[in-house]
């Protein structure tokens, strides 16, 4: 096994994990009501789906995991996972 073979795994492997977290983002703001995201004080819902699509088009079109319009991506998906989605959760619960 060649060093270069082991950076194509890991580079494939992270490729596929952040397109699951952004993916996951997206699908995430998709189920949510509109009106939880400005009673929240957040971005409106159509604002955050345009960042969360837009980042997860251009992560599979540039197919690289640590280009910048990937890493911007990746960075919004990681906020709005760990700042939008709970403040967004205590204004809708599921029943």
């Amino acid at each position: 096994m060649h060093a270069f073979d082991f950076e194509s795994g890991v580079l494939g492997l992270l490729y596929l994990v952040l397109a699951a977290v952004k993916a996951w983002a997206l699908i995430d703001a998709l189920v949510r009501p509109a009106p939880v995201f400005t009673a929240a004080d957040k971005l409106t819902k159509p604002a955050w789906l345009w960042i969360l699509g837009l980042s997860l088009v251009a992560h599979i079109v540039f197919a690289s995991p640590i280009g910048l319009l990937s890493l911007a991506g990746t960075v919004a998906a990681f906020v709005y996972l760990l700042d939008v989605r709970p403040a967004v959760s205590s204004y809708s619960r599921r029943r």
